[in-house]
């Protein structure tokens, strides 16, 4: 959401306000026309969209999907786990690969490796090859994303950077509410009796009409050869999330065999292995400096917590409504919609009010969710599966503007007592740990969700761990900074 994505972001975001006022971009050359610019805008803000749409679309989808090709809870599980850990894992270094190989290159290349992997996810016969095309879809999504931005705070003066940051919080609150509603909509809608496979297929028209526009729109940028990547660091990171992720879902759907044990086992092991590689590294992917910063490992651990339970929530609201309310995917997404109208309501507020309010922002956010949560908890333990969707709906408005107000909010607050050398690793950490925890999140409280019996019992046992999560927060709280940077709030 609305906290910078990558190293890339806060570092060109940060030379960006260095520009000079004679109009010309930091590379020293001439800035691009207006209507360029705005061309350039809009393709980051397609890709940026696209992102946040096949991140959310699984949501609505996973019932359906699994009803025609089967997987069950595993495919439910992995079906927006997959997407969010390989996205997570690679924006930790996806900003460093533009700069060493050049945003415009990488740009292409993510664009149309998702495009292709849209493409197999759409057609995709079985569970195995599409979980497999989601992680393919969000590795590409993880060189694409950091490009524009890159490419933008290189080449923009600063009062068109000014106005181009403040459309991206907006679009991507329409775009997490485009996802799920799109959804809906284009499997009851059936198109050529292909149930959920449009959802994926109709990024092949997009991403192919965005990749011509980026061959003939983006500039060509320099490369550093000098950028250093940590492979092994990155490595060691996603066997950690892959050892920690499959022995949770294996384990929780099989059984607590050797083979989920292991997987938990070396998750553990290469975690520690990933913590010292930080400390020796020449170049590490998390500065060491960065993990003795209370204020930071504190947004750390509240942006993890939070948004693992949040993103966890809308999954087994999702869940809930379709497999125990017996309402269709379109119903379900219209019941989502409050929820994602509370996000964009908040998110708006709290770009006005987060200068005033700092770290407190945070607080009231939290209790909102708290409030939004324990009312929908009251609902459906009175109501149990004979609740309805207008009957869930102002708890869930409440529940949105909860979250509206905590997520561009926390990780800007945790950059608050950031140096400027340390702002790129800082902000991709940052973000990486935002992707990382939906992964987490939608395998964690979906377990919750499927081994808690009955349908109405399991609704209330998941809202109960969200409420104590959610609290459990609440004492890191005053831990972080009091306010954001200055100049925070740009990225996504």
């Amino acid at each position: 959401m609305p906290a910078p994505s990558t190293a890339a972001d806060a570092d060109d975001t940060a030379n960006a306000r260095k520009q000079n006022a004679s109009g010309r971009s930091r590379a020293g050359g001439p800035s691009p026309s207006a209507g360029l610019m705005w061309a350039i805008l809009g393709l980051v803000l397609v890709a940026d969209a696209l992102d946040m749409i096949d991140s959310t679309v699984t949501q609505i989808a996973a019932p359906t999907i699994v009803r025609d090709i089967g997987g069950g809870e595993s495919l439910i599980k992995w079906l927006g786990s997959a997407y969010a850990l390989a996205m997570g894992v690679l924006l930790v270094i996806g900003g460093r690969l533009g700069d060493r190989f050049g945003q415009r290159r990488l740009f292409l290349i993510g664009m149309s490796g998702f495009t292709l992997a849209s493409a197999v996810c759409g057609v995709a016969p079985d569970p195995a090859l599409l979980v497999v095309a989601r992680a393919v879809q969000g590795a590409f999504g993880a060189l694409l994303i950091p490009q524009g931005m890159a490419i933008m705070t290189k080449t923009f003066p600063r009062e068109m950077l000014g106005k181009a940051f403040g459309l991206f919080g907006p679009l991507l609150g329409l775009s997490s509410v485009g996802g799920p509603v799109l959804a809906g909509f284009l499997i009851n809608a059936d198109i050529g009796g292909w149930s959920w496979r449009p959802i994926f297929l109709i990024n092949v028209v997009l991403g192919t009409v965005g990749t011509a526009l980026a061959v003939r729109l983006l500039p060509r940028g320099d490369r550093d050869r000098e950028v250093v990547l940590d492979g092994a660091g990155a490595a060691l990171l996603a066997a950690t999330m892959f050892g920690l992720l499959f022995g949770l879902i294996e384990g929780s759907s099989n059984g607590w065999g050797a083979l989920p044990v292991t997987a938990l086992l070396l998750g553990a092991v290469c975690f520690a292995l990933f913590a010292r590689r930080q400390t020796t590294a020449a170049d590490p992917l998390i500065k060491a400096t960065l993990l003795r910063n209370r204020g930071f490992t504190s947004g750390l651990v509240v942006g993890l917590l939070y948004f693992a339970v949040t993103s966890g929530l809308v999954y087994v609201m999702s869940l809930f409504m379709q497999q125990a309310l017996h309402k269709s995917a379109g119903a379900t997404s219209l019941g989502l919609l409050p929820l994602t109208l509370g996000i964009i309501a908040a998110a708006g507020g709290g770009m006005a009010l987060g200068p005033k309010l700092g770290r407190r922002l945070v607080v009231v956010g939290m209790a909102l969710t708290l409030a939004g949560g324990g009312w929908t908890l009251a609902l459906v333990a009175a109501r149990g599966t004979g609740v309805g969707l207008w009957q869930l709906a102002p708890a869930v408005f409440v529940v949105g503007l909860g979250m509206g107000a905590c997520f561009g909010t926390i990780f800007d607050i945790a950059l608050g007592d950031i140096g400027a050398a340390e702002a790129g690793s800082a902000s991709g950490s940052l973000s990486a740990v935002q992707q990382l925890s939906n992964a987490i999140g939608s395998a964690v409280v979906t377990t919750v969700y499927f081994h808690s019996g009955a349908a109405g019992h399991a609704m209330t046992v998941s809202l109960v761990t969200v409420l104590a999560i959610t609290a459990l927060c609440l004492p890191f709280v005053r831990l972080l900074p009091e306010r954001a940077p200055a100049e925070a709030g740009h990225g996504h």
